[in-house]
């Protein structure tokens, strides 16, 4: 099977090492040609130092490699996932599958990132997601992982289970497509924030109250918006907020601690020296949660802080002090 990977970040050339693992005729694209050929000659991507890439894959900045694949796997930054769809569209029949692997929600429209492509492929092929607790470091030096492929289509979830499951990457397959997206995108904001408790000097006891309580309120908004409540206590949803909020594989959990130290979200984002999806995804979750009417108090205080300038530790207080009807009764989670 031809497949192919738009987006050589971290994640994308971890997943093209899985496809080529799996014996697929697999094919890594860069939007930047001369990224393209450096890694080709090195064999390796700086974001996966010490991984030797395969010797089968193929990588490219040539957009020609598109032309008769059976799987593209959608892997840019949020930000890039409609020019990287209306670059695919072309290609496209309605035979082939589209994975989307990137993790956030599109600034001013609010949509999930499998509707953004929907939108600009119109509609000519399935579109399945791919999303779990998988740091690509873990993945690129092949160590158990495991993940969701969620499509309404079944049979599309099960032929993007089929090609990337493997003896150390396991795939479990869901129809919720809107639970899977948003669990995604709404933990990068939620490791930030984590992050930001590690840099101002809280522990354990703050962070477990931090991530259970955005759970709560992750769930709230994901089934507002159609998603399923197991979707969000299994691995797409709790998995990827553990491993995301607790690793310093994190980018976003990185980015939270240099702001709790003092630096601005600009500053942390530089020193980072990588795309921070949880940044990007205040805003847009801000928006979304406004729209809808669903109340995200955790959220909304992150957009404060990375916006708008708030202290973190007056914000920090609000959180502790607030008192609304239910929300002192665990009698639900939820």
């Amino acid at each position: 099977m031809k497949t192919v990977v738009l987006g050589s970040g971290g994640w994308g050339t971890a997943l093209s090492q899985i496809l080529c693992d799996n014996g697929h005729e697999t094919y890594l694209w860069s939007h930047s040609p001369a990224k393209a050929a450096e890694m080709a000659r090195t064999r390796e991507n700086p974001l996966l130092q010490g991984v030797h890439l395969p010797e089968s894959l193929h990588i490219t900045g040539d957009l020609g490699c598109l032309r008769g694949a059976d799987l593209l796997v959608s892997a840019p930054p949020s930000f890039a996932v409609r020019e990287t769809a209306q670059k695919m569209a072309p290609y496209l029949t309605e035979k082939t599958v589209v994975v989307s692997v990137s993790k956030g929600i599109e600034r001013d429209t609010n949509l999930r990132l499998s509707q953004v492509i929907q939108e600009e492929t119109g509609n000519i092929c399935k579109v399945a997601v791919l999303s779990g607790p998988s740091h690509a470091e873990e993945v690129g030096i092949r160590l158990p992982t495991g993940c969701v492929a969620a499509c309404l289509d079944v049979d599309a979830a099960r032929f993007v289970q089929d090609a990337f499951m493997n003896d150390y990457f396991r795939v479990y397959t869901s129809g919720d497509v809107v639970g899977v997206e948003l669990a995604a995108a709404l933990k990068n904001v939620i490791a930030l924030s984590c992050g930001v408790c590690d840099g101002l000097g809280y522990q354990d006891n703050t962070k477990a109250l931090l991530m259970t309580r955005a759970m709560a309120e992750i769930t709230r908004l994901g089934e507002k918006l159609g998603g399923s409540r197991q979707t969000f206590g299994g691995l797409a949803g709790m998995g990827d907020l553990i491993v995301t909020c607790t690793s310093m594989h994190s980018r976003n959990r990185r980015a939270g601690i240099l702001i709790g130290q003092g630096k601005t979200p600009r500053e942390a984002m530089e020193e980072v020296g990588a795309v921070v999806e949880g940044y990007f995804a205040a805003e847009s979750i801000h928006q979304l949660s406004e729209r809808v009417g669903v109340e995200m108090p955790i959220s909304r205080c992150a957009y404060e802080v990375l916006y708008q300038g708030k202290q973190i530790r007056g914000v920090v207080a609000e959180l502790m002090t607030r008192a609304k009807k239910d929300e002192l009764l665990e009698t639900a989670w939820l």
